[in-house]
């Protein structure tokens, strides 16, 4: 039986956390004194590591103001998920679940995350939620360079023991097809995250709705064989 890998990101492709990624850079600016970007150009950077995505939406802050925006973003982001709780703070979207759930039922299929957030980030959202057991890899900033460099996927390939042919990424940005492509990995984006379509034009197929993603898969890998 050929093992395959499925890797998905996490916000905006599992979950809508743009509500507390929003309220939190906005608190991480307001307390430095500089000026907040706009929703576009925070969701904007939504998929690098916290302290690359501050960076870009502040070029003119130094490097000990860039590590207090970081710090006052987790703060604020730990007390808003701890007021409502993570399948509140951070809701999956329609059908994620029975998708997954679906999905891991394939005992030639394997899951896997790839994700900017902090490994303390994806520990609260895959147990809050109820999902760790259905992953086999779950790669994050903490131990890789920021996407879209590759490292996040290579590390995923060689846990899940996957060669780059057999195994898709799925992700709602330009980083995470960026990311699958220099990986060599089929890139699958997704339209209800967000970047737009334009921006997803890396993307070798993109879906609409999670629950095409079955006979997608079927449709690359029976080509593949």
């Amino acid at each position: 039986m050929d093992l395959k890998l499925i890797i998905f990101d996490v916000d905006g492709t599992l979950v809508d956390s743009q509500a507390d990624i929003l309220a939190s850079m906005r608190g991480a600016f307001a307390e430095v004194g500089i000026e907040t970007p706009s929703r576009e150009e925070i969701l904007g950077i939504v998929g690098l590591s916290l302290p690359v995505a501050v960076a870009q939406l502040a070029p003119q802050a130094d490097a000990r103001t860039v590590e207090a925006m970081v710090e006052g973003y987790k703060t604020t982001y730990m007390r808003l998920r701890a007021q409502s709780g993570t399948p509140v703070s951070s809701p999956l979207y329609p059908h994620v679940r029975e998708m997954l759930e679906a999905l891991h039922a394939r005992p030639e299929w394997l899951l896997g995350i790839a994700t900017g957030k902090s490994r303390r980030g994806l520990d609260k959202l895959v147990d809050g939620h109820g999902i760790r057991s259905l992953f086999v890899t779950q790669q994050c900033a903490d131990d890789h360079p920021s996407k879209p460099h590759p490292a996040m996927l290579q590390a995923a390939l060689a846990e899940a023991g996957v060669d780059a042919r057999d195994a898709v990424m799925l992700g709602d940005t330009s980083f995470d097809m960026d990311m699958a492509a220099a990986a060599g990995i089929h890139g699958i984006g997704v339209s209800w995250g967000y970047h737009d379509r334009a921006r997803l034009a890396s993307a070798r197929s993109i879906i609409d709705d999670i629950r095409a993603l079955p006979a997608l898969l079927d449709q690359l890998w029976s080509q593949a064989a």
